[in-house]
Order: structure tokens, then sequence, then C-alpha cells
């Protein structure tokens, strides 16, 4: 049975709330952008600096990112932007999420023993979804945008034939996916002898250019018809993959109210169903709402927060999913009352996870982020993903797209790991058409006098990132450079652990926390990839920041709009 989305379950007056905010006050006549990618955040300037709006400017850094980026996001793959219009305080989320192909079953990666195929959710063409990034990058620019399409898309297509340098990230996890790339994306993003490539050498993408083109040209239907579609269903079908025509011509761009909530006089504006993220992030913040973090000391304070993320992560696992398919209680998951219920599961030592049973699922560990304010106060928190590091490792040949693996995203089988180590509940299984959940956070907090931007890339730890900085900002602790540099710490519920980053946890708070009952993880390699700003509603300053453990830029610069110095001379060449 299919059940109405989301955005009508809840009708009336409350659904309409939920889409109107309060008109930020206008920027001092300066902009703010923060993305994982230099090249992304010039982009986003070159588009302002043209007369476009932070919706324009959105368009240039997802697709500049699909470009520079690659092992994290791609025209291959989906995501959500959570919009702000400073005009009416309109605030919409939009979800360019991927969709399962119509032939896609439950039982499409077990053997006939009902057992899990290792690596067929993950890699090649059966682990790709219908990708939604193109939809949503012409959706924003009919409906959101001060410019063409193909104008916005410049800065993208420049940067896909000039190429990108390599650097540190991206050979990080090249070596990782190496062993999983097919023949056309060695071609593109290896070296000579399919050696990884050194640090500064050149990636040119001519095919991509050549999409991203079509694209610019035909909009949609460069996309999902025409010579583009003829390429990706050629490719997915002689790799053994089950798209059709059909599976692209129905894809569609979905406009869902966000998750709202409140937190010390703070507003929470963040990701809709099928992400998790907004609703898991309300439910802990209505949890700590019953502490005083203030007068806890540290470990107390992590202590509760650890309580708190293991109690909504159970609900994650339990109740979530394509809310178009299954039935949400979302209004009962977020409300006060719920919560007061749920933190009386909180003492002063560790809740064994067993003792709550079920368990969840995860998406996949890389992912992009990008926070945009424009001198007009509209504002954009986006997350992107093809979920693993590039993706299912196909790129489709003659097309330059590398094609997600979020089928992965889904609960492959009930009680089986997918490759996270996490299992899944039947509010998640694959069924055609429908959308995987995902732990996506892209987020507004409001307060009486400043907005934050944010969110940030990382698997199943996105929703508990998030939750630090915004406490730190909720909680006025340090600046915005301090939120996004803070070590980090998280648990999900299942495995039964805490997993962290080296300088998260003090060596006396890792030996209290372990007399208190916690499997402590400490991690090899630091993770995330915040990007955020912030608007100070009183006088109209801004403040950027990027994520200091990798390339990011963040930046604030005043923006005077002028015509580009050429006529859109990258999209000329190619019709579809």
């Amino acid at each position: 049975m299919r059940f109405r989305p989301a955005a009508l379950l809840f009708g009336g007056v409350a659904c309409l709330l939920s889409l109107v905010a309060l008109p930020a006050e206008h920027t001092d006549g300066q902009s703010a952008i923060a993305s994982a990618h230099p090249a992304a955040t010039s982009a986003g300037f070159e588009i302002l600096a043209q007369g476009g709006n932070a919706f324009d400017a959105a368009i240039a850094v997802s697709a500049t990112l699909a470009v520079v980026e690659p092992m994290g996001s791609g025209l291959g793959g989906g995501g959500f932007w959570l919009l702000h219009r400073a005009s009416d305080g309109y605030q919409i989320m939009l979800d360019g999420r991927e969709k399962a192909p119509a032939a896609a079953s439950r039982t499409m990666y077990l053997d006939k023993q009902g057992k899990v195929i290792e690596g067929l959710s993950l890699n090649g063409a059966l682990a790709a979804a219908i990708p939604g990034l193109p939809a949503a990058l012409v959706h924003l620019a009919e409906k959101y945008g001060k410019l063409p399409l193909r104008q916005s898309l410049q800065p993208a297509i420049r940067a896909a034939e000039d190429g990108f340098a390599v650097y540190p990230r991206y050979q990080q996890l090249l070596e990782f996916r190496k062993p999983h790339l097919n023949n056309a994306a060695q071609k593109i993003f290896l070296g000579k002898d399919n050696a990884i490539p050194a640090i500064g050498t050149v990636i040119k993408q001519v095919d991509l250019a050549a999409t991203l083109r079509r694209l610019a040209i035909a909009q949609r239907d460069g996309f999902y018809k025409g010579e583009t579609a003829k390429k990706l269903l050629n490719a997915i079908t002689q790799a053994g993959g089950i798209w059709t025509q059909a599976d692209l011509d129905d894809y569609r761009v979905i406009e869902r109210p966000p998750v709202t909530g409140n937190y010390r006089g703070a507003r929470i504006v963040s990701a809709a169903l099928p992400s998790s993220g907004g609703i898991v992030l309300v439910e802990i913040l209505n949890i700590l709402s019953g502490f005083d973090l203030d007068v806890l000391t540290p470990v107390q304070r992590k202590q509760k927060i650890l309580e708190a993320m293991r109690l909504a992560y159970r609900d994650r696992a339990v109740h979530l999913g394509d809310s178009d398919f299954i039935q949400v209680d979302q209004a009962h998951l977020t409300s006060m009352k719920y919560a007061d219920l749920l933190r009386t599961n909180i003492g002063s030592k560790a809740t064994p996870s067993d003792f709550l049973s079920e368990s969840p699922v995860q998406e996949g560990q890389d992912t992009s982020h990008f926070s945009v304010i424009d001198n007009a106060g509209n504002r954009v928190s986006a997350t992107l993903s093809i979920n693993y590091p590039f993706g299912s490792g196909m790129v489709a040949a003659g097309t330059g797209i590398i094609l997600n693996d979020e089928m992965d995203d889904f609960s492959v089988s009930p009680g089986v790991e997918n490759a996270h180590g996490l299992i899944g509940s039947s509010a998640n299984a694959i069924e055609g058409g429908k959308r995987p959940l995902s732990s996506m956070t892209p987020t507004f907090i409001e307060k009486d006098d400043s907005v934050l931007v944010i969110g940030t890339p990382g698997g199943s730890r996105i929703i508990t990132m998030v939750l630090i900085a915004a406490l730190d900002y909720l909680h006025n602790t340090g600046e915005i450079s301090d939120w996004l540099a803070r070590g980090r710490y998280h648990h999900q519920y299942y495995p039964d652990i805490v997993q962290f980053e080296a300088d998260a946890l003090s060596e006396d708070e890792q030996a209290e926390l372990s007399t208190m009952g916690y499997v402590l993880k400490a991690r090899d390699r630091k993770y995330g990839n915040m990007q955020a700003v912030l608007l100070n509603t009183r006088d109209g300053s801004l403040q950027a920041a990027s994520d200091p453990r990798w390339l990011g830029h963040a930046e604030v610069r005043p923006v005077t709009a002028k015509l580009p110095d050429e006529s859109l001379e990258y999209i000329k060449t190619g019709t579809d």
C-alpha cells in the first residue's frame, strides 16, 4: 500500500506554518559561501556577481562540486537543498534524492538461499538508483533562480574542460575505491598505467563537460532524454543493470516542508524524509532540552548527549523511511511529550542498546555540503551525495557521469549488515520508485540575533556532527570556526559503541565513560567536512567557515552584479 506524502499526512495549519519563517534582515551588502572546494566557492561568487541570487549560486556550486569532488557528489547522484527566500520568509526543502528503478525488489541482492551477495548493492550497475541532481538543478533555476540554467552551469562546464588539480583527499578515497572502478572511470580518474595520480595532476573531464552542456541547453531533457539518456541506459544495460527510459521519465523533484523544532528559544529548520536528519536532530534536541547542560561537568554533558543520540537513532531504525511509501508519525516523534518519555530512560550510565532492541540503517561515508547566504538574505543549505566514495565505481561511457550506489542505503535484507556494519528494518526496504533513507542534515538555526546555515557529509555521523556544532552555537560556546573544528563523537544505537576523533575525548573522559559502561572506539582518521555561514540579523554582518580537516573554502565578500565577460561561450556547442 502506498501512503500520501508526509507533506499531506499532517495537513492543515501546522503544515502551512512550517513553510514560512519571518524574513531575516538583509545582509550588509555582502554574501557568504562555504563549500568543500575552492573552485566551487568561486563558482558561486561568479554567478552572484552576474546578478544571480543564492539559488543560482547553489546551482553553480552543486555542478562544480560534481566536477572537482567526484568522490562525493555528481550528476549521477542526488541530494537535499534547504531553501529560505528572504522576500517572504518562505522555506522549503527540495528532495532530489535518488529513486529505486521500477524493477527493483527486496530480493535483488540475495542469492537463491536468501543470503546477501556481497558487493552487489555497492559496486556496479545494479547498485545505482535513478539520479536526482540534474532535475534539482533545473528545478532551482526555473522556480527560484534569477538567471537561466545555461548561465549558472557555465563555471562547472569550464572546470570540467580546464580540469582540477589532484589533492590529498581525492587521492585517499581514490585508493580506497580503485579496485571497483570500471574502465570508463579508470580512464578519467587514474593516471598512467592506472596509477593513483600525483598531487597537482590535472584531471580533465571532456565528456562530463559535454553532458553539462546538454543539460544547459535542453534542461531536463538534456539529461533524462536524448543523447545522455541513451548513453546512460546503454551502459547500465550492458553492465547488467535494470534502468529503463520510463525510470528516467518518471523522476521528479519533490518539494517538502522542512522539519522544524525549538531549542532554548531558537528555531530549528532541517531536512525532511526521506532524510532522517531533521527528525533525529529535533528529537535529540528535544530530549536534551530537559537537562541543564551548562551546569554539568564535560563528561556528564557528553554522557547525556550520547544517550539522547542512542534513543533517537533507535527511532530512526524502527520508524523512518520514504514517507511516500510508509506512514510515519512525524508529529509524535518530534513532540516534546515523546521526548519527555524518552528522557526517563537516561540515567548516569550507559543503557545497552540490546535493552532497546531493533537496529538502524546507514548511508555512505562520502558526501558533500555547502552553505550560501546572498546579499538579499536568501539562503541555501545543501547536502549532496553519490553514497560511497566514487559511488558505484561505474562511469557511463561517453557521459563522464559517475553513478551512485544509493541502493545500498536501503535495507537489503532484515537483520543483515550493510557496508557499514549496520542492520536495517522493513521501513526502509527496497521497492521500485522508493527513495532510500538518508542521514543528510542541511539545517538552518534561527536565533533572535543570528541565523546559522550548516551541514556536513559523513554518512550516519552527519546528524551528530550537526548536533554538536549546533549545541556550541545554541549555548554560545566559541566562534563559528571553533564549532567546525571541535572534536567529534558519535553513537548511532547499533553497533553499541562510541566512535570519536582522537581530540574529542580526553583520557580522563574516556576512562570515566568506560566506567559508565560505554565501549569506546577511537577513529584513526578525522571525519566530516562541515561548511557553515552565519548571519548577524541585527547588523547584517556575515561570517563563513570551512572545516579545517580538508580542502574546503569559505569566504565573505561584497558582490556587485555585472554582466558576464563572454556570451556563454562554454555552452554554445552541442545539441541534444
